[in-house]
């Protein structure tokens, strides 16, 4: 893929989370096709291999669990020798569980937790430690609108992204405070049609609690509506949006339904 161009994000460099399918896929296209080079990262080496061939020189895979500290202290090392510098960090892996609140295993809560949670503050943590060097950068943190109502039948995932809305509001303050110049958003997708929720929809078709009293309401939107929104809060367009969360839900929340 060229670089050629200038673009939105040109010059940067960015880091994707979670980036060999769904919305952190589009994310890596779309940001590469701004004149991004990307960092894409995924326990799916495959599909994340390929990917960052497809996209070409200015893409570099590397695995990661986003769990493990020492993880992230060698993909931060790894972005920085290949690249030379972090200017946007895409907090996107994550995981989606339905379980009903009394049947709730206490391993299953902390697991979600762990990835859902940990896993930004990880991620956050050390970005900021890099970002601070170059003078600044944008931090984007996937939620949900579970990060914003509640959903009857995901108590666990319902409230890491809770914990991500507190996570990402505090990281803003903290570098405001600091004066690093890093920012800090998150993203509030409605159903989105990617392969996570797909496999879960196969087992349970909780995207009928959506659509049921909205008809004409879409199942579900597609990655790169979503990757849009993240375009914007990664690049210098957003530089006055900070701390803030950005529904992608087509008036799902405001329509009371």
């Amino acid at each position: 893929m060229s670089q050629e161009k200038k673009g939105r994000l040109a010059g940067k460099v960015t880091l994707i989370t979670g980036g060999a399918s769904g919305v952190g896929r589009e994310d890596a296209l779309l940001f590469a096709g701004e004149g991004a080079r990307v960092v894409i990262t995924d326990v799916n080496e495959e599909d994340g291999r390929a990917l960052a061939g497809e996209i070409g020189d200015n893409a570099l895979f590397l695995r990661h669990d986003i769990t493990r500290e020492d993880d992230w202290q060698r993909v931060m090392a790894a972005t920085v020798e290949h690249f030379g510098r972090l200017d946007v960090l895409v907090n996107n892996a994550g995981i989606l569980m339905p379980s009903a609140l009394e049947d709730t295993s206490l391993e299953l809560w902390r697991k979600i937790q762990t990835v859902n949670v940990e896993g930004y503050f990880l991620g956050c943590k050390h970005a900021v430690r890099e970002m601070k060097k170059t003078g600044g950068g944008s931090i984007v943190n996937m939620s949900s609108l579970a990060g914003l109502a509640g959903m009857a039948m995901f108590p666990a995932y319902c409230a890491s992204k809770h914990a991500v809305v507190g996570l990402s509001r505090s990281v803003a303050a903290y570098c405001k405070t600091k004066g690093y110049n890093i920012r800090s958003n998150t993203v509030h997708p409605d159903g989105i049609n990617t392969p996570m929720v797909a496999a879960m929809v196969n087992h349970m078709d909780l995207l009928s609690q959506v659509t049921s009293r909205n008809p004409d309401m879409p199942r579900s939107t597609d990655p790169i509506n979503i990757a849009n929104v993240v375009l914007f809060l990664a690049s210098d367009e957003s530089q006055f949006v900070n701390g803030a969360e950005l529904r992608v839900d087509n008036a799902f929340l405001s329509s009371g339904d």
